[in-house]
């Protein structure tokens, strides 16, 4: 049977099993073993528990609990709330300024806690509400949050970042720092969509008298303020050579943990349990995916899959954006379908040496394949933001959500457009802190 055929095969049972709603790490792990049998026979499982252990024998993973439990923290805290009500305190003369609010706080939530789920429903709990309450369109409600949640996984510290620098053994310092600019340009482009349809629809959401005195904006800075400076100085441990990216995040997660104890007086066991209990849930689910993906990607390797994808594209012979742009369709209709961190971990050992070969720089490639998953995060069928927001507003119908988030997703294309354009935006700040790669 030909490396083409076999592909085939894999292929439509892959996406079978993605599609029957079967666990992801359970499902590739189950289909690796079987087409290993199938193609290899018995002998070719000596290997297999090898290459799973593997996949989680990488020091670097620990920066993922670490990561998930600082996130943990402040979303089991009233922090979100906190960083909500001050960015709303400073922005309320703005046009649609409590949706410029909500979207600065997820920007800022997201750099907390490296989480899309997490920032979503953080301030989608607290914001929709408010924002509905106070007459602004449900689509322009529910569209900002579900967009502005997608930011977490894009504004550093973000675990999709350390996948794709564990899966392409990439500098994940570098690939915090390529997010940074992107991240802040792709608020600015949501925050001027959404100055746009306001002001077109003459929405206004204060009277014209209405006034915050200085006192009550400085007043909610004191309990936001420390959780910025554990960002800021994460950051700096991380990028002034002070301590590695698990290093930094464990120190990260043990000051968000004691702030959140010391600030908002969560003493009580049951709270203590929250914060553990989403943390091992996720951190397992990451990790067990991570491992299935390994072997998944054995499994594509050995069989000769891998190569002779690679091969099929670069015989195409196209312009190498022309490639990117197929690259781009791959990723965003993947991402309609599978989970962020399993379409990283399967499908950056196929696209890395062809995007190497091609001459892009990984680390800005890494950035446009994550806001591809940002834009699977929105967009149907899966769009889990868009399920995590209609549970949060049941009574708006998902449609209403979907299309609302729409705009969002024109101005993540738009912003995966000026990125080719000028690459420089990701490039420019790693380069400048960590000096050029060789």
């Amino acid at each position: 049977m030909s490396p083409l055929t076999q592909g085939t095969i894999v292929l439509v049972v892959t996406l079978a099993m993605l599609l029957s709603g079967a666990p992801v790490a359970f499902g590739l792990g189950a289909i690796s073993v079987l087409f290993v049998v199938i193609f290899q026979g018995l002998g070719g499982l000596h290997v297999v528990a090898e290459t799973f252990y593997s996949g989680l024998n990488d020091f670097t993973l620990v920066s993922i609990p670490m990561f998930v439990m600082m996130g943990a923290a402040i979303g089991s805290s009233p922090a979100g709330k906190d960083l909500y009500e001050a960015l709303d305190r400073w922005l309320y003369r703005v046009p649609g300024g409590l949706v410029i609010s909500n979207l600065g706080a997820c920007a800022l939530f997201a750099a907390l806690t490296g989480s899309s789920p997490a920032t979503c429903a953080a301030i989608g709990k607290m914001g929709i509400p408010e924002m509905r309450r106070r007459g602004y369109p449900d689509d322009v409600a529910t569209g900002s949050i579900c967009a502005g949640g997608t930011l977490g996984i894009l504004i550093p510290p973000s675990i999709t970042f350390i996948l794709y620098g564990i899966a392409t053994e990439t500098s994940i310092g570098r690939l915090f720092l390529a997010g940074v600019m992107p991240g802040l340009l792709l608020t600015g482009l949501f925050m001027l969509w959404t100055l746009f349809i306001i002001w077109k629809r003459g929405f206004r959401a204060h009277a014209a008298s209405f006034r915050y005195s200085w006192r009550e904006k400085f007043q909610s800075i004191p309990k936001i303020a420390p959780f910025l400076a554990i960002v800021v100085a994460v950051m700096f441990v991380l990028y002034g050579g002070v301590a590695t990216p698990s290093e930094a995040a464990g120190v990260g997660a043990a000051l968000c943990v004691l702030l959140a104890i010391l600030i908002y007086r969560m003493w009580r066991p049951v709270q203590w349990w929250d914060i553990l209990r989403d943390t091992t849930r996720e951190s397992v689910m990451i990790l067990m995916i991570i491992a299935a993906a390994v072997l998944f990607g054995y499994m594509l390797t050995s069989l000769y899959l891998t190569q002779t994808l690679a091969q099929a594209i670069a015989d195409m012979h196209v312009n190498r954006w022309v490639l990117m742009g197929i690259i781009n369709v791959f990723l965003l209709v993947c991402g309609f379908f599978i989970p962020p961190a399993a379409i990283i971990l399967m499908t950056s050992p196929i696209l890395y040496p062809i995007v190497r070969a091609a001459g892009f720089d990984p680390v800005w490639f890494g950035v446009i394949v994550t806001i591809n998953m940002e834009i699977g995060l929105i967009h149907p069928p899966v769009g889990l933001n868009i399920y995590i927001v209609n549970a949060i507003a049941p009574d708006v119908p998902v449609t209403k959500v979907m299309w609302g988030t729409i705009p969002y997703v024109a101005c993540m294309i738009l912003a995966i457009v000026i990125l080719c354009i000028f690459p420089q935006i990701a490039t420019w700040l790693p380069d400048t802190l960590m000096g050029t790669r060789q």
